[in-house]
């Protein structure tokens, strides 16, 4: 169906600007007199205008849901029913996909369905969020299922931006010593070859395997290029597997400097989104359903879909995650008692709070330690392409002496 751009004016005197997929141009008249509008201006969207709106920002980030889940809130705090929570969050959304996507739960919802149930036909809403949602649609506390979601999202959002910030300087480094280095090799030592040749003299093994490396990258960097394509492809291919996936995530979780870093990133995700669908009413079994899909490794989403068989026997939570080897001790401990006491979910809201500290001291670490490592790395390739260069220089002046 075609899409068509409308303007038009609310009961309040504003004017408003959206777009409407239908059948012609009377059906969106008569939908938007429906809500109370007047219309002004309606036309058919071009196909230029429809590529270019499906072009850019395609990907929903977790801040684009974090925004939409404290815009809802606030919205239906202030007595708007859902549909007009819809309407109203669609024409202030600057995303493209999130504003079509938002369209399309409007009619759906408009059509009868629940607002959980729309929000489940799309992947851009994570799982944790349709949960929440169908909680607070059941208890009637659908306001504060948003208000819940939107401080979560803000927390997950926060973390993320710390992890990557801390690993942009690091990756800036390795980059710039890699197209320094790759015109060291390519352009300057090139211009010693000739030199080299024209001398009757044994060059030492450095010098020959630069050499060497030089010719390849200058003369063969296509094969270079095809392996990269190659190895990246079979790596895809790899990952997506369960094998691959089990595999990868398990060396994540051991490597030298970010295991740590990994184990206490699920640590705090796995308490912070425990608590928050146990404070919605959620059952745990339900709960450590969404988890497992939330926590972002394979290892640790199958363990904890082992616990969750467990749990529905009547064996107590703490005792099944503590056998997946990968949260801290402290956090088994803060489920034992939180069992015990009944008071699961403040206990997990608390250790979720303690290990988002912990992480900033862990970030600023790993930061501290890559920095120097890179520059080592760096100093090592610089220094061998160095020597190569100036070792026959000398067998050379030690010729002509």
């Amino acid at each position: 169906m075609p899409i068509y751009k409308y303007k038009a004016k609310t009961m309040d005197g504003a004017t408003i600007k959206g777009t409407l997929e239908a059948k012609e141009k009377r059906t969106v008249i008569e939908q938007l007199k429906n809500k109370g509008y007047f219309p002004l201006e309606v036309e058919e969207q071009g196909l230029l205008s429809t590529e270019i709106n499906f072009s850019f920002n395609k990907k929903i980030k977790i801040g684009d849901i974090s925004v939409f889940c404290r815009q809802f809130a606030t919205i239906i705090n202030a007595g708007i029913p859902v549909l007009g929570c819809l309407d109203i969050i669609k024409q202030q959304t600057e995303h493209k996909k999130l504003k079509e996507i938002i369209g399309k739960v409007y009619e759906m919802v408009q059509k009868g369905n629940t607002l959980s149930t729309a929000m489940r036909e799309h992947k851009a809403f994570p799982s944790i969020l349709i949960n929440m949602v169908e909680a607070g649609e059941m208890s009637g506390t659908l306001d504060t299922s948003f208000e819940r979601m939107a401080l979560h999202f803000e927390k997950e959002n926060r973390l993320n931006k710390k992890v990557k910030g801390a690993m942009t300087y690091p990756l800036v480094i390795a980059v710039i010593a890699t197209i320094v280095i790759t015109i060291l090799v390519t352009f300057v030592v090139p211009t010693f070859v000739g030199m080299f040749a024209s001398m009757d003299m044994e060059l030492p093994t450095t010098t020959k395997v630069l050499l060497w490396i030089s010719d390849f990258v200058k003369n063969r960097w296509y094969f270079i290029l095809a392996f990269i394509v190659v190895v990246g492809f079979l790596f895809k291919k790899y990952a997506d597997s369960e094998v691959g996936r089990l595999t990868l995530d398990g060396i994540r979780l051991r490597l030298p400097i970010f295991g740590s870093l990994n184990k206490k990133i699920i640590a705090s995700r796995f308490s912070r989104t425990l608590s928050t669908l146990l404070a919605s009413g959620l059952p745990l079994l339900t709960a450590l359903e969404v988890v497992a899909k939330v926590v972002d490794n394979h290892v640790v989403e199958k363990g904890l879909r082992k616990a969750s068989e467990e749990v529905s026997r009547g064996v107590s939570l703490a005792q099944p995650v503590g056998k997946i080897g990968v949260f801290p001790p402290m956090v088994v401990h803060m489920l034992r008692i939180g069992e015990d006491t009944g008071s699961l979910e403040s206990i997990m809201e608390k250790t979720a709070d303690f290990y988002d500290t912990e992480l900033e001291a862990a970030i600023g670490q790993m930061t501290t330690l890559l920095e120097p490592l890179i520059m080592v790395v760096m100093a090592v390739v610089v220094a061998f392409i160095i020597i190569s260069i100036v070792q026959p220089m000398f067998g050379m002046y030690g010729g002509i002496g």
